[in-house]
């Protein structure tokens, strides 16, 4: 009667597998090689990859160019921070930026030259030269970093917000679950604004990165902005790419409701801009050395409004719809994040130094 191998069966199966384990060690001695080691360190100016793809020191650099204050100077950990708040924002327009290569989206030269233009349009060419020197920076970096935000935005566009739909029984069901805020007990003002200080505030982050540093400079933005409003241009376009409100800009310029009781606490000039103005009236208030362009958006008179109310649907509409937009932006975003592989370098090294700073990573001068 032939024996069994009674070991268990893991047991039966290692006992057999040992062999060929000893042939392959041997093979591999014979052979010189040896098991693979830690992965070799990135090059210096490698800050992150993604999917392969690098993001390079001198590309944060730039970025960080764009933006940095002039003065005061920033200290080693505020100028380190904000590389890598840009870092972070590079790498979702990296991954934003391929998707939109397979996707076939492109920005043409009219369009990039459209919006460059819109952008520079209140600086003579001397004076834009002379501010991308100051930030070591040059016209080919400029058009470059606005193709590729572009083109974000058209992926962002395309894939998210042409698909967003807002019913009429969201919009419905909005307005009865917030029906108080449609009853306005006293009249007030929706404004917008365009801020323009006589001096730099590192806090302003408009589209255009416009900041006046002098009396003398926010004069002449103010009336290149007031000729530009004379002209037929987007009260809430210009707000976007030229205010230097941090708050108000973003959204252009939009304050939203200000009740009358509120105004008293505004400066007099700016309550009796406000109060003599007609909806659809531009005003300007000056004083400081600074200026505050003032657009009337519209007037409520107290009383309930109901859905039949000449502005309220599309208001709830447009409500709904930009919380749907950041939410599916948001998420289109992270779901992208998730099909690729991201290593950041720069967090790593600034995690790993003991000193709370890097070897090398000294921040560059805002001019260079």
């Amino acid at each position: 009667m032939p024996q069994t191998d009674s070991a268990p069966p893991a047991r039966a199966l290692a006992r057999r597998a040992a062999p060929a384990l000893v042939v392959a060690c041997l093979a591999a001695a014979c052979s010189g090689t040896e098991p693979p080691g830690p992965p070799s360190p990135p090059p210096a100016d490698v800050w992150a990859v993604v999917d392969g793809r690098q993001i390079t020191r001198e590309e944060v650099e730039r970025a960080y160019r764009r933006v940095a204050p002039a003065a005061p100077a920033p200290s080693e950990d505020e100028a380190l921070s904000a590389k890598l708040r840009i870092l972070d924002e590079l790498v979702d327009q990296n991954i934003l930026l391929e998707r939109a290569r397979t996707l076939k989206i492109e920005v043409t030269d009219a369009e990039l030259n459209e919006a460059f233009n819109e952008r520079k349009s209140n600086m003579p060419d001397d004076s834009f030269q002379k501010a991308l020197a100051q930030r070591s920076l040059t016209l080919d970096d400029m058009k470059g970093d606005l193709r590729r935000e572009l083109m974000v935005q058209k992926l962002l566009r395309q894939e998210v917000g042409s698909k967003i739909q807002v019913g009429d029984e969201a919009v419905r069901r909005f307005y009865e679950e917030n029906r108080a805020q449609f009853n306005i007990t006293e009249t007030r003002h929706r404004i917008a604004q365009i801020v323009i200080s006589p001096e730099r505030d590192p806090r302003v982050r408009n589209g255009a990165n416009d900041d006046a540093a002098t009396p003398a400079e926010a004069k002449r933005k103010l009336q290149m902005l007031v000729e530009r409003l004379e002209q037929g241009a987007d009260f809430a376009e210009l707000a976007r790419n030229y205010s230097e409100d941090p708050q108000s800009a973003p959204q252009g310029g939009d304050l939203g409701f200000i009740p009358a009781s509120a105004l008293n606490q505004v400066a007099p000039a700016l309550r009796q801009a406000v109060l003599k103005a007609k909806p659809g009236d531009v005003t300007t208030v000056s004083g400081g050395g600074g200026h505050i362009i003032v657009l009337i958006v519209s007037r409520d008179e107290p009383g309930q409004r109901d859905l039949g109310t000449p502005g309220v649907r599309e208001a709830i509409a447009d409500v709904l719809r930009e919380r749907k937009e950041q939410l599916l932006g948001a998420a289109y975003l992270a779901a992208a994040r998730n099909d690729v592989t991201v290593v950041n370098h720069l967090a790593r090294q600034l995690v790993e130094s003991r000193a709370g700073g890097a070897p090398g990573l000294a921040p560059a001068a805002p001019g260079g």
